[in-house]
């Protein structure tokens, strides 16, 4: 992470600071006061807070950290320290002392909770100071407004349409300087093979397919059907759950179908819906496929020849990992289909359900198609069960392996019955051993939601559809509100306020943000304001009130996040090109997996939310991602209609 020490942040110096920060869009940005020369700013020692700034009714809390040369010990007693809170005019709006948390076990610091809520006067460039000696180290900028968030509801995701395939990303909808040209149309593979890099005879695909369009999944340009499918789900859900999400109506969202008569929203959903039905097999297909588990001798895998029609094609990328930088319309590496899986059929099965019945009465035509799709691939699942992804590219792509399927089954029988109706598939979801799942909440995180565990996915569509049974319905309900208790239970322990217990793992900031969205749902079903507070928290997390005192979304906040691993937004490796757009979300802190040589610099000293660099070498922290804005989005426009 780039060290940035700023003192004696007073007037000019400051706007300074808010020009060079690229694409600031985050609180404090008009208007800067002027700061007494007694305030100093120090990049390692001021409050940790929301950089963004807060709702007038919203809990309002900063967290100071013990100076990295104090003692962090727990048997230590650490008194309340002075803080004041001042506005733009330099005047003294709230003052008091801070709560003594103690050691943090998650940052190895000790901290300081300071609780400004009772400020709930809207206003710009609002300050938090902490007395130390004669002096205040001071937080970042922040607002206080009713619409703090309506903006990053809009950025987040707009993220999808600068990862869009095949188009070109015009300057009309981002500006000038995330624009690019067309790449990849068409974007037509056919899978790698006969054999793979380990010398199995897979036997190769006897077709080619047009796959073009879909969002690129992460920094470099392959697209996943299975990480495509959590991501697409959580836009869908929440047109679904917002009952027709009129913020992003037609016209509302700077994308190019803007005007074709259609909610701005599905027009998005349906550029990755097209990709999706794409990775299809062909009817009467015939494929070599390994089945069960076959992980532990994947040197010499057994083939059964099977019907393989309606299967979903697992991903498609690059033959090798193109350089970083990487402009998309200069990608030459040749592209291949993995084989069809089980895992990528259902969520082909669940994303095309639910597709069925949001664009029903909106495009008949095609809701009708994602039905089919939706149905056909249900059936090859169920024909062909135990069909696992494995790589058969040394490179190029994300494995997005995953040995079992009932998650998946659950989520896509959920959504066929929800859009159906039908016996058949109820019948599949009352049986499934994931039935009513929602995450645990313990420890070690037990079915939080993530691309390889989706069930929680199928129980938050049934806690919403309006024409089933109500046992199921309710039982749903209150297997969420149980989650949404564990994760609030976790708060008052944790020395940020954030209920997260468990191990920070590769992409924890979609752990957070989907942790937000149980919260809301709980929110939603009970008015318990304390649930509502909750989210707020994880997203204040997410916006600076951490031990590393960031905001994890780029241009939010005047420390956010600026070096993405992306083979585009990369001016640390080529000064003509961009940096990250507004509302972007990096992966976060990990400690489970040094596997990236700008971390291994920190990660013998690092504890698990302090195991994160702001570099675009360090894909295991800062990577991009779209099943990581894709709830980061819920979670923004959640927060901005309450």
């Amino acid at each position: 992470m780039a060290k940035r020490v700023l003192t004696s942040v007073i007037g000019m110096g400051l706007a300074l600071i808010v020009s060079a920060c690229a694409g600031f869009y985050g609180g404090g940005a008009v208007g800067q006061p002027q700061f007494p020369k007694a305030l100093q700013y120090h990049y390692k020692e001021f409050p940790a807070l929301n950089q963004t700034g807060f709702l007038p009714v919203s809990p309002k809390m900063a967290i100071y950290a013990v100076p990295e040369d104090a003692p962090a010990r727990s048997d230590v007693a650490y008194g309340p320290i002075e803080w004041v809170v001042k506005d733009a005019i330099n005047k003294i709006v709230l003052s008091g002392t801070s709560e003594p948390f103690g050691l943090n076990t998650g940052s190895g610091k000790v901290v300081y909770r300071i609780d400004f809520s009772s400020l709930k006067t809207p206003g710009q460039g609002y300050l938090v100071g902490v007395k130390q000696g004669q002096s205040y180290k001071v937080s970042q900028p922040f607002d206080i407004d009713p619409k703090v968030y309506d903006r990053l509801r809009y950025d987040s995701l707009a993220f999808f349409y600068h990862q869009r395939a095949s188009v070109a990303i015009e300057a009309k909808y981002v500006g000038e300087r995330w624009a690019r040209p067309v790449a990849h149309n068409p974007d037509k593979a056919t899978c790698y093979g006969p054999k793979d890099f380990r010398g199995n005879d897979w036997g190769g695909c006897p077709y080619t397919l047009d796959v073009s369009k879909g969002w690129y999944d992460a920094g470099d340009q392959g697209k996943y059907v299975v990480n495509g499918g959590i991501a697409v789900w959580t836009l869908m859900n929440w047109y679904e759950f917002s009952k027709g999400a009129s913020d992003f109506a037609d016209g509302k969202v700077h994308i190019p179908e803007n005007t074709n008569g259609i909610n701005d929203l599905l027009d998005e959903v349906r550029f990755e819906m097209d990709f999706m039905m794409a990775m299809q097999v062909p009817d009467g297909t015939t494929l070599k496929l390994p089945r069960g588990n076959q992980m532990k001798t994947l040197d010499k895998l057994q083939f059964s020849t099977v019907d393989a029609s309606g299967m979903a094609h697992h991903k498609m990328h690059d033959e090798h990992w193109t350089a970083v930088p990487m402009l998309p319309h200069l990608d030459t590496e040749k592209r291949y289909l993995s084989y069809p899986s089980t895992t990528a059929t259902l969520n082909l099965a669940a994303t095309a359900a639910q597709c069925a019945r949001l664009f029903k009465g909106v495009d008949d035509a095609y809701a009708a198609k994602c039905l089919i799709s939706a149905k056909r691939a249900f059936a090859a699942a169920q024909r062909l069960p135990d069909v696992l992804a494995i790589d058969v590219l040394q490179g190029g792509g994300g494995g997005y392996g995953d040995p079992k399927a009932t998650d998946e089954f659950y989520w896509a029988a959920a959504e066929l019955f929800i859009t159906t109706g039908e016996a058949e598939y109820e019948k599949i979801v009352r049986a499934s051993p994931d039935y009513l799942a929602s995450p645990s909440g313990d420890a070690q995180g037990n079915g939080d939601i993530s691309w390889g565990s989706v069930q929680a996915l199928g129980t938050l569509s049934l806690s919403i559809a309006p024409n089933i049974p109500a046992d199921m319905r309710d039982g749903a309900r209150q297997a969420i509100i149980k989650t949404a208790d564990a994760y609030a239970a976790q708060t008052a322990g944790e020395g940020y306020m954030i209920p997260m217990t468990r191990p920070y793992v590769w992409g924890s900031n979609a752990d957070f943000a989907n942790r937000g969205m149980i919260l809301s749902y709980a929110h939603s079903f009970t008015k318990n304001q304390n649930y509502f507070d909750q989210s707020i928290h994880l997203m204040d997390y997410l916006l600076g009130r951490n031990p590393n005192m960031i905001s994890y979304v780029s241009g939010y906040g005047l420390n956010a996040m600026q070096h993405p691993h992306h083979r585009f937004w990369a001016p640390s490796k080529d000064k003509t090109l961009p940096p990250p757009p507004p509302g972007v979300l990096a992966g976060g802190p990990q400690n489970r997996n040094a596997a990236d040589p700008a971390l291994k610099e920190i990660f013998a000293n690092c504890k698990p939310q302090t195991c994160y660099i702001d570099h675009i070498d360090s894909y295991s922290t800062n990577e991009v991602a779209i099943n990581w804005n894709a709830p980061l989005f819920w979670l923004a426009a959640y927060i901005s209609s309450n």
